[in-house]
């Protein structure tokens, strides 16, 4: 695959971005693709490795090496270095429905996997997966494709995020009506709301869905399942229904002055900012305003970064964050080899602009929140911070958590973002559908499957599986797709 001698030849190399000066601004796509000709030459470094684990999606030492979506990586980057771009296309949109997403957000396990990781740099397939798609979109590859032949089967869909979406996409492909249901105002779920415009712009989704569209899916927004609409009503109407919902259950904190006015989750934070700024320019108002604060936010990850990130374009005076967990190693440790997910520090675009407007890394590692303070209006204006120790309990030989004596501080906060992870599904979508849940709230199934303990109902996406990627959901919901498809039809001939 690519040139024999490719990444011996060529650097890896990736597009630029622009500043953290600049880039903070707005609310912009800030990263600058390579030219077509330099992706050529990035796509000559895939080496013929002989066992290509950049498409594996295998557990290797208790994490994933590798796409879980088994994207067939050598292939488009041996045919992007011979400059075949048109089935480049076809071999990237016969496993991944959404390229134009997870060329954006996806932390690229597929990078961590490349064989070029152990001698050098992997290759660019991120960037090369971003080339593919758009050059789809600029050729006119991507366009609708109706089915042309129906089956008579309709399918509910609960939910518009990745996984939704994916399921919908594959079970229109297969002939079958689909119809999905969307809470929100606008179609996305996650991508929409969960993920801050310059990560994904919003306009890619739309473009996306306009196509899904006219090749016969159905979306219907405000549609609250278990709410406003029953979901008796999608029993008795479809043939089957996949609950595709996310793992929309934030993790709350338990301490002392946790009632103080200006603390919120992170989920409502963004999807409020996301929101304001589509429909008005954030002329409306309706937004929790960062601006002149200083902001703390609680918990690291995606989620912890994307509130700093747009918290610092919102005008926060200062953005803290807290890590319960010690600082990852920079470089990977001798116990984490490659191919092995690499488990280092990451600094993040939200951290780096943090970084060039503050002066410093806004992360606080082995710390926690042990109570807030309010001011006479109520409102929340310090926090009490307390350095964390994690020591190994002789009995159970787990590292637990301890609070180190004398080390309590006190810092001013004007806003306060909990962005500590999410607990499960929300209990009455699953209660609507009378769907047993494992004791993390995720919908039950039989292990590798996604038929749920009601007869018409499947699950995908991290209503199955948790909180986890994009990349993830987009696999759960075309796997979720092939089981409906079986059960309705005795067969599959889905991807």
């Amino acid at each position: 695959m690519g040139k024999p001698t490719g990444f011996l030849e060529y650097e890896r190399e990736t597009g630029c971005v622009i500043s953290p000066e600049e880039r903070i601004q707005n609310f912009n796509e800030f990263h600058i693709p390579l030219s077509s000709e330099m992706q050529q030459k990035q796509g000559a470094r895939c080496m013929d490795c002989g066992v290509p684990f950049c498409q594996s999606g295998m557990m290797i030492g208790g994490m994933v090496s590798g796409c879980p979506l088994n994207n067939l990586v050598p292939e488009w980057n041996d045919l992007i270095y011979n400059g075949n771009w048109e089935q480049a296309w076809r071999r990237l949109m016969k496993t991944n429905s959404f390229p134009e997403f997870t060329s954006r957000v996806c932390p690229a396990l597929c990078e961590a996997a490349c064989t070029c990781n152990l001698n050098g740099a992997p290759v660019s397939v991120k960037e090369n997966e971003h080339g593919i798609i758009e050059y789809g979109y600029e050729h006119g590859l991507m366009k609708a494709d109706p089915p042309k032949v129906r089956t008579g089967k309709r399918i509910a869909v609960v939910g518009s995020g990745p996984s939704g979406l994916a399921a919908a996409d594959q079970l229109n492909k297969r002939g079958h009506q689909v119809t999905v249901f969307e809470r929100s105002d606008r179609v996305g779920g996650l991508l929409m709301y969960g993920i801050p415009n310059m990560k994904l712009d919003k306009a890619v989704i739309e473009r996306r869905i306009n196509i899904m569209k006219e090749e016969g899916i159905e979306f219907v927004t405000g549609a609250d399942i278990g709410n406003n609409y029953k979901a008796s009503r999608l029993l008795k109407e479809y043939d089957s229904v996949i609950l595709a919902c996310g793992a929309s259950n934030p993790r709350d904190i338990n301490v002392p002055g946790r009632e103080a006015k200006g603390i919120y989750f992170a989920v409502d934070f963004l999807k409020k900012t996301t929101k304001s700024l589509l429909d008005s320019n954030f002329e409306d108002g309706n937004f929790i305003s960062a601006k002149g604060k200083n902001v703390l936010v609680i918990g690291g990850g995606d989620t912890g970064n994307d509130c700093v990130g747009t918290s610092i374009r919102l005008g926060a005076q200062n953005v803290i964050q807290l890590e319960m967990m010690p600082k990852a190693p920079d470089q990977r440790a001798e116990s984490n080899p490659w191919p092995e997910w690499p488990k280092i520090c990451k600094t993040d675009y939200g951290q780096e602009e943090a970084i060039a407007l503050y002066g410093h890394d806004p992360r606080i590692y082995e710390t926690t929140v042990k109570s807030f303070v309010a001011n006479d209006n109520g409102e929340v204006c310090a926090a009490e911070l307390v350095k964390l120790s994690w020591q190994k309990d002789p009995e159970s030989g787990r590292m637990v958590m301890h609070e180190i004596e004398g080390s309590n501080e006190i810092i001013p906060v004007d806003l306060v973002l909990i962005a500590a992870g999410f607990l499960g599904s929300q209990s009455y979508v699953t209660d609507a559908f009378g769907v047993e849940v494992d004791g993390r709230t995720n919908v039950k199934t039989e292990p590798g499957h996604y038929h749920t303990s009601e007869e018409k109902v499947y699950v995908a996406g991290d209503m199955h599986r948790g909180q986890s990627l994009v990349v993830w959901a987009i696999r759960e919901g075309r796997e979720a797709a092939k089981c409906v498809d079986i059960n309705l039809m005795g067969y599959t001939n889905l991807d």
